[in-house]
């Protein structure tokens, strides 16, 4: 049976998982990659970063973006969330900040839900060399939603 989540659930979700699938137009076709996240309670935004490239310059012209993050463990057993927002690139300190939130974010999920320790932001993204500097950006969250598929189990008396 597949069914809504409420707001509360979808906020879970969201705060305990770090990799989603962000889409976003360019040129009046959708793209859709994956990227390491961390959900910012606080000002209920999403915090990433990036290098120059595709996904940047995409973001720059059209800043409206949807992120969708799931959690599967069978067919009939899995909860997914939509995320819908508006891009924002950070710079200076603030984006310094953030990448530091990021990153001390991440540590504590991969601790608490994998049990691992890991010191360096390498050992969990993508974007291991800084040969420049990252573009560290917020999504404000702007909207919403969820939805699960739970499988029903039927008793049959004999």
């Amino acid at each position: 049976m597949i069914s809504n989540l409420e707001k509360q659930e979808c906020l879970r979700i969201l705060q305990n998982n770090y990799i989603g699938h962000l889409a976003y137009v360019y040129k009046n076709a959708p793209f859709i990659v994956p990227i390491t996240y961390f959900y910012d309670k606080k000002n209920i935004t999403i915090v990433g970063y990036s290098g120059e490239g595709h996904k940047t310059n995409a973001l720059r012209i059209n800043s409206a973006v949807a992120l969708e993050v799931a959690e599967i463990t069978a067919i009939n057993n899995w909860q997914s969330i939509i995320v819908h927002g508006t891009f924002k690139e950070l710079s200076g300190p603030n984006a310094k900040h953030y990448l530091h939130q990021f990153s001390i974010g991440i540590k504590k999920i991969l601790a608490n839900k994998e049990n691992k320790v890991v010191d360096f932001i390498r050992e969990f993204s993508g974007k291991t060399s800084f040969e420049s500097i990252p573009i560290v950006y917020q999504i404000k969250i702007e909207e919403i939603t969820g939805k699960e598929r739970k499988q029903l189990t039927h008793n049959t008396i004999n």
